[in-house]
């Protein structure tokens, strides 16, 4: 190819078995990415990509892609010209290997001023190399790091994938990129629907290629736009039989990796079945069926889904018959379980909770569920709630994992203890709190609406977090079989969201009593609150939140959740005002000279009589007027009012620090200036260590 043509369309498609449906995004974007990073590296420059996935192939396609790399400049150094000739000039075997090594001669070098003396310096241009020539390793090495758990082996070669590759599409314009990717030699033909079209699809062009698999082929091409047909075609068709789809979002990305040609059909299923919880009902269409349910104005289940077919039948009654034969033995188990599990209350399952190891160390959940109603009692009490129904959810709070529905659908587990305590005559509050105990379910998953509910919810984390790391067992990387990031998280958010002002340090204390004392239970408190802290953290910074900020407030280890927040929000409004910066600065300057002064002379009372300069009396006097108010502040949670109080000591400090040598020769000076500064800082202290917040040191 010559220098001077033109950028092309590049596209590769591999065309395989059935990709796993909810990897098929991942794939797809780990594809392009790689890709795009290779071409990058490739110095190949190109417009914009797109990329394509959907369960028999993965595709990117690069605009205007370069057809060769930029011709750059080579530059060897070589040896110094004093070693290069002998003093007769000639050449030395020092310099004829240097040149020989370039495939030059001695003449073609050139010298070069260095730092170590002149020396021979041999410099070329070359060209870039070909895309054509680059693509297949490119291509191959971005397969290579897809993140792939399990690749499999085909026929009888050694190469590995998600699954097995049938076919490969490598074009660059109208040219087939000559190239062996995964055992499959490139061409130009893509293929079709399975069994709309499933024969091959010759392209002319990159350009062709979403085209050509619409028609003929009957293929939607791009995921996101399967994904808007699907979404419009399901709700056409609630709409149809008068209701509205729930549409997950994790629902709708696996039926979108489940088809390439999608056509919904609304479907019924027998009215005697909305006797069983809707939650049963749904979950089972959405998880086993990958059907979506369609409920009426008032968000009740209707006797109606939708299911999306990967085929545009000539017989659609046919295909939602076959749907609905599918539903219905899975309803009549359902339906089955909520019968016979309603014969056993709950509470009588208790005692086989003793069957049911928890965690070896730590007992079974009949132990645990002994500590929850000892440790959610404790807590209902500290929050002035009725100690006895917590109690009685603590009780209860893990019998319908012992039921026949739960066994089936263990994602119901909460709200089928629910549904069963109502049934046995339990207070709603108990019957609630039995759900209520897993949530939030989520990082952003809503919390528990009910007072018992959150306590049980507080109990069940807390008990997890201290025993798990009792027991020797921390999170580590990608390993947290507890679920510890979770559960700490789930008790910062019910604690601060929930403006539930307890002392965390003292509720994981509370749950350390429960566990026996051989365990020593006692010993990792402080490390459970450290990790605690550590999600704080966490959980600030994902609101946007400066790091500086948080760790002003941590530095001070406020061991109230909601108090921290308290802080925090008064430290983000007073780094909004225009002293902040300077105050800042002067924390940061006070604590350095603190560090340096010897510790005999880290006093901390001051003494009004030996303050001779004006700016330190000036400084002593609004000190102690800032401290009259905002003590009392501070004492009532009142830190935003406190520190934009303490601004107006900027003017004070200010003047001390262009005026005053802390550090004076006589000691009972500078032991009273310190000290002075000592309790300047410790006003701040009270709130955060500001010195942590951004500002220069004046």
């Amino acid at each position: 190819m010559s220098a001077l043509e033109p950028p092309r369309d590049f596209l590769v498609e591999i065309g395989t078995e059935e990709l796993p449906p909810k990897a098929l995004g991942r794939l797809e974007g780990a594809l392009r990415d790689a890709l795009v990073e290779g071409l990058a590296q490739a110095g190949l420059h190109h417009g914009e990509v797109d990329s394509f996935a959907t369960p028999r192939r993965l595709a990117v396609r690069v605009r205007e892609l370069a057809a060769r790399q930029p011709e750059h400049t080579v530059e060897r150094k070589g040896p110094a010209v004093q070693a290069a000739f002998d003093a007769d000039g000639r050449p030395t075997k020092a310099a004829l290997g240097f040149a020989r090594s370039c495939g030059v001669e001695v003449t073609d070098l050139e010298r070069i001023q260095t730092d170590k003396g002149e020396r021979l310096l041999y410099r070329a241009v070359r060209p870039g190399r070909p895309a054509m020539e680059l693509l297949p390793g490119l291509v191959n090495e971005s397969l290579g790091r897809l993140p792939i758990p399990k690749r499999m082996r085909w026929g009888e070669g050694d190469v590995e994938f998600a699954r097995p590759v049938h076919w490969l599409v490598m074009l660059y314009g109208t040219v087939v990129v000559e190239a062996g990717v995964l055992g499959v030699h490139a061409g130009r033909q893509t293929r079709g629907h399975r069994f709309h079209h499933p024969g091959p699809i010759a392209l002319e062009t990159p350009a062709d290629y979403e085209s050509r698999l619409r028609d003929p082929g009957r293929v939607l091409a791009s995921r996101s736009e399967r994904a808007r047909r699907i979404r419009e075609q399901v709700e056409a068709r609630a709409a149809e039989v008068g209701g509205r789809a729930l549409i997950d979002p994790d629902l709708l990305d696996e039926v979108t990796a489940l088809v390439e040609w999608p056509v919904a059909l609304a479907a019924h299923f027998e009215t005697r079945f909305l006797e069983v919880p809707p939650e049963v009902l749904i979950t089972t269409m959405q998880d086993n069926q990958k059907y979506f349910p369609v409920v009426d104005a008032e968000g009740q289940l209707m006797p109606h889904f939708v299911a999306v077919a990967n085929i545009d039948s000539r017989e659609p009654e046919r295909v939602r018959e076959g749907n609905e034969r599918v539903i219905r033995p899975r309803f009549q188990d359902a339906q089955f379980f909520w019968d016979q599990d309603r014969k056993t209350p709950l509470v009588a399952r208790r005692p086989k909770l003793a069957e049911v190891i928890f965690q070896e160390k730590l007992g079974t959940l009949l132990d645990k569920s002994d500590r929850l109603m000892v440790l959610a009692a404790h807590i209902a009490a500290a929050l002035d709630e009725d100690a006895t129904l917590a109690r009685r959810a603590g009780e209860l709070a893990k019998c319908d994992l012992l039921t026949d529905m739960v066994y089936e659908f263990p994602s119901l587990q909460g709200v089928m203890g629910r549904y069963y305590a109502l049934h046995d005559g339990e207070p709603e509050e108990v019957a609630w709190a039995l759900e209520e105990q897993y949530q939030p379910r989520g990082g952003r998953a809503p919390l528990p609406a009910h007072a018992t509910g959150r306590v049980l919810a507080l109990a069940d984390r807390l008990d997890t977090l201290v025993g798990i790391f009792a027991a020797g067992i921390r999170p580590s990387g990608l390993k947290d079989p507890f679920g510890l990031r979770r559960a700490a998280l789930g008790v910062l958010r019910i604690l601060i969201e929930g403006r539930l002002d307890l002392d965390l340090e003292a509720l994981l204390e509370a749950a350390a009593e429960r566990f026996p004392a051989a365990l020593d239970a006692h010993a990792v408190v402080g490390e459970v609150f450290d990790y605690c802290l550590e999600r704080l953290r966490a959980y600030y910074a994902d609101q946007g939140i400066p790091v500086e900020s948080i760790e002003a407030v941590a530095a001070r280890r406020p061991t109230r959740p909601l108090d921290f927040d308290r802080r925090l929000q008064a430290v983000e409004t007073f780094r909004r005002l225009v002293e902040a910066t300077a105050l800042a600065a002067a924390n940061k300057r006070i604590r350095n000279i603190l560090r340096k002064a010897p510790p005999a002379e880290h006093g901390t009372e001051v003494d009004p009589a030996r303050l001779s300069e004006p700016a330190e009396r000036a400084l002593w006097e609004a000190l102690q007027a800032a401290r009259a108010e905002v003590e009392p502040l501070f004492s009532a949670g009142e830190y935003a009012a406190g520190l934009e109080r303490l601004a107006g000591l900027r003017a004070a400090v200010d003047r001390f620090f262009d005026e005053v040598l802390v550090m004076a020769e006589e000691e009972a000076v500078r032991r009273n200036r310190l000290a002075l500064l000592t309790a300047l800082a410790e006003l701040f202290l009270q709130v955060a260590d500001i010195s942590r917040l951004p500002g220069g040191v004046p």
